[in-house]
C-alpha cells in the first residue's frame, strides 16, 4: 500500500527555485492507476517553465512527463492493468499527474506495460519524444494539428511511403530518434537527418540511412540533401530543433506541397514563404491530455508494448543523475547549457536523500499562493497546501 506522503521537487511560484518537500500521495479515479515512480526523464520544457516564468501552469509546479514505474493502486474501471506492473506513460503537469515525485496518477488508457527487453531507466526514456512524433503525425481528428499520415499499424501505414526520401532535423534528440523511427516503419527512404557525427552509428543503427554534419552552413546541407535524395521530392520534413535556423533550412528543403512539421512556434521570415509553394507548416504540441489527441496517443499506447518487445522501435541512451529528485536541478542546467547530447538524463525519485524539512519554507509558499489568489484552484492543491505539512 502506498504512503500517505512522499517527496516531491517543487517549483513553488513563478521564476523559484526548486525544492524537494513532503506531498500528500495522490489517490487514483476510477480510471486512473497510481504508479510509485521508479524513473523519471528530464525535458527542456521543465527548466523553461522555471526559466521563463510561464503562466499556464499552476504554482506550485511540479514538473516531469516521462515517467516509469510499478502500479501500485488501480481504479475500479481499470481493466488493462493491474497492481505489480511495470509500466511507463507520458506525465502531465499537475499535483497529481506530474513526474517529478516518488508516486503519481496517470490514465490507464494512456500507459502500458515495460516489456522485459526494457528497463525502467530506458523506458522513462520514451513517452514524450515518441508521442511528440505520433501526434503530429498520425492524428486523424479533424482540424487537429497533424499531417494525418496513416499509422504503420494501421491499413497503408508501412507501405504508403515506400521509396519517398524524409529529412528529419536533429536526429540525436530524443524527438529526433523517434522521428527516425517512425519513419523508418512508415516506409520513408531514404531517411536523412542532421546530427553531431558522434552520433552517426548509433543513428543509423536504429533507421538513418544518411548523417549530415550539423554543423555545416546551411546552403552546403540544402545541397547534401538534395545530391542524397536524388530526383526524388523531399515532401516530408521533422524539424526536432525548430530553431529559428533549422526552420528555415527545414522549409527550404521542403518541396512543393510537402509537409514541415515543428516543435516549436513558427519563426519562418515571409519574405522566403511563397503561397504557391503550397508548403504545409504544423506546430506540434504532444497535449496528452486534450480531446483531439486522445485517439492517436490512446493508439499507439495500445501497440507501444509490442513495437519495443520485438525491437521495431528501440530506446535511445541514458544517463542517470545522481541523488534522485535533489539531483534534478543540476540535470537541468545542464539542458539548458546544452551540455547534454545523444542521451536522455533520467533521475531515481525513490533514491531522494533524506532531506530536514523546511517549515519556514512552506510558510512562505503558502504565503506567496495565498497572495496571488490560488486558495480558489482545485481541491488537490489544497491538500497540497493545507494537508499533512
Amino acid at each position: 500500500m502506498a504512503p500517505a506522503t512522499q517527496k516531491a521537487l517543487i517549483l513553488p511560484v513563478q521564476k523559484g527555485e526548486w525544492v524537494v518537500s513532503e506531498v500528500s500521495v495522490p489517490t487514483p479515479g476510477p480510471k486512473d492507476v497510481l504508479v510509485k515512480i521508479i524513473a523519471a526523464g528530464l525535458n527542456p520544457a521543465d527548466w523553461k517553465i522555471q526559466s521563463y516564468g510561464i503562466d499556464w501552469v499552476p504554482y506550485p509546479f511540479i514538473g516531469g512527463s516521462d515517467a516509469a514505474g510499478v502500479v501500485e493502486e488501480v481504479g475500479s474501471e481499470v481493466t488493462n492493468l493491474t497492481k505489480g506492473d511495470r509500466v511507463f506513460y507520458q506525465a502531465w503537469f499537475s499535483i497529481e499527474k506530474s513526474a517529478f515525485q516518488q508516486y503519481g496518477i496517470v490514465p490507464a488508457e494512456t500507459a502500458a506495460r515495460i516489456p522485459e527487453n526494457i528497463t525502467f531507466d530506458q523506458a522513462a526514456s520514451i513517452p514524450l519524444g515518441l508521442n511528440t512524433v505520433a501526434i503530429g503525425l498520425y492524428n486523424h481528428t479533424p482540424n487537429s494539428k497533424s499531417v494525418d499520415y496513416p499509422a504503420p499499424w494501421e491499413q497503408g501505414g508501412t507501405t504508403r511511403f515506400a521509396g519517398k526520401p524524409a529529412f528529419i532535423l536533429g536526429g540525436s534528440s530524443t524527438v529526433g530518434q523517434y522521428a527516425i523511427q517512425l519513419a523508418r516503419l512508415s516506409g520513408f527512404s531514404p531517411i536523412i537527418t542532421t546530427s553531431s557525427l558522434r552520433h552517426e552509428e548509433f543513428l543509423k543503427s536504429i533507421g538513418a540511412t544518411h548523417v549530415i554534419d550539423r554543423t555545416l552552413p546551411p546552403a552546403t546541407i540544402q545541397a547534401e540533401v538534395a545530391k542524397l535524395a536524388g530526383d526524388k521530392p523531399i515532401e516530408y520534413v521533422y524539424d526536432s530543433i525548430s530553431s529559428a535556423e533549422t526552420q528555415q533550412l527545414g522549409y527550404e528543403v521542403l518541396a512543393p506541397g510537402g509537409d514541415l512539421v515543428l516543435v516549436n512556434p513558427e519563426a519562418i521570415p515571409a519574405e522566403i514563404k511563397k503561397a504557391s509553394d503550397n508548403k504545409k507548416i504544423l506546430n506540434v504540441f504532444a497535449d496528452v491530455q486534450a480531446p483531439e489527441n486522445r485517439d492517436v496517443v490512446v493508439g499507439i499506447w495500445s501497440h507501444v508494448t509490442e513495437l519495443f518487445a520485438t525491437g521495431k522501435l528501440v530506446p535511445g541512451r541514458v544517463e542517470v543523475v545522481p541523488n534522485g529528485l535533489a539531483g534534478i536541478p543540476d540535470g537541468l542546467v545542464r539542458l539548458q547549457k546544452e551540455q547534454v547530447s545523444g542521451q536522455k538524463l533520467i533521475a531515481h525519485p525513490q533514491e531522494t536523500p533524506v532531506l530536514g524539512y523546511n517549515r519556514f519554507w512552506m510558510s512562505d509558499m503558502l504565503f506567496y499562493t495565498l497572495a496571488a489568489g490560488r486558495l480558489t484552484l482545485d481541491a488537490p492543491l489544497r491538500r497540497f497546501l493545507c494537508g499533512e505539512l
